[in-house]
């Protein structure tokens, strides 16, 4: 029997379908030809002239900028979706509003080496990448024209990937997304009739009943939310309390680098490599730390299609439910 789940914090509804007849096994990739990007990547190492001059790199020591030597690097997108330059312009446009495309696209190079899967990088590299993550967020928040960062990572196709060599981005905007508003909207609705945080009640919840923990370490719990719109939907939780990802502290950096890596393995040895994308959803610059609001990292693989239902009714049908997909993910054995 088709069962209708509400999200606790947006209140969407998502449809949990298990009479769809999707297994865990089902979701099985079939590999097609793989072009081979290694030859004429312009993320690995020894192509930096490729890329816009670099933001930041974590480098070995006596290295020089735009050269090889570097761990992690940073560069603007070549096709930003923003522009830093400018003033933002605001003004009305009869009932419309509008302002100028003002803002930040950088992107992250994970690794010099030609990795496909952040899963192949060692759990020290990934904490370079989260030290990495916080630096430009802490960075631009200094500019008081902007007042969100996104940071996301596109694996495959599917995902809307056009590199595979390992990296995501960060998109910095002038203003709050729908998506953040209405998680924070939630979260507060929430706190003010309980006095609690949704996300940390949330974490005991899932600890107590353990049905959809995939993995639990001393500062983060992965599970698959209640509600979850896609199979295998997989969020990563700080146990202890922070509204942004940029005040995170060492010791939670060390251990992300573990949960993060052992996630995103499991996910790809249970459904051999799917494309998947990952989002950091983290509190607004313009607000100090947030009560309410709890920074997080929202795994998705894309195993299913989002078609005309699910764009007109804002629904979405999901064929796996999180209870199945969180046990099957837990028995998954990963290397080191």
């Amino acid at each position: 029997m088709p069962e209708l789940r509400k999200d606790p914090i947006v209140g969407r509804w998502v449809i949990i379908a298990d009479e769809r007849a999707k297994r865990p096994h089902d979701f099985k990739q079939e590999i097609g030809p793989q072009v081979d990007q290694a030859s004429f990547c312009p993320f690995c190492e020894g192509q930096e002239s490729k890329t816009p001059p670099e933001i930041i790199a974590y480098r070995e020591r006596g290295t020089h900028a735009n050269q090889g030597g570097w761990r992690v690097r940073v560069v603007p997108n070549k096709f930003p979706a923003l522009k830093v330059e400018g003033a933002l312009q605001k003004r009305g446009d009869g009932i419309y509003d509008k302002m100028a495309g003002v803002g930040a696209h950088e992107v992250i190079i994970e690794s010099p080496k030609h990795y496909i899967s952040m899963a192949e990088l060692s759990e020290d590299n990934i904490r370079e990448v989260m030290w990495v993550y916080r630096d430009r967020l802490v960075d631009l928040k200094k500019d008081t024209r902007l007042v969100h960062g996104m940071l996301f990572k596109n694996v495959g196709a599917a995902a809307g990937a056009s590199l595979e060599h390992t990296h995501s981005q960060l998109i910095v905007t002038p203003i709050v997304p729908i998506s953040v508003w209405e998680e924070m909207t939630g979260a507060l609705e929430f706190f003010n009739y309980r006095g609690r945080c949704i996300y940390c009640d949330m974490i005991l919840q899932e600890l107590a009943t353990e049905k959809r923990v995939v993995l639990d370490t001393p500062h983060f719990t992965a599970f698959c939310p209640y509600a979850s719109r896609f199979p295998f939907e997989t969020w990563i939780l700080p146990k202890g309390h922070s509204s942004h990802f940029e005040n995170i502290p060492k010791p939670a950096v060390d251990d992300l680098g573990v949960v993060l890596r052992q996630v995103l393995n499991k996910l790809e040895e249970a459904l051999d490599r799917p494309a998947y994308n990952y989002i950091v959803h983290t509190g607004p610059f313009d607000h100090q730390e947030l009560p309410h609001y709890h920074w997080h990292i929202e795994i998705i693989p894309r195993l299913t299609k989002v078609a005309g239902f699910e764009w007109g009714s804002g629904f979405y049908i999901n064929p796996v439910p999180p209870e199945e997909a969180a046990a099957f993910l837990r028995d998954v054995e990963v290397g080191p």
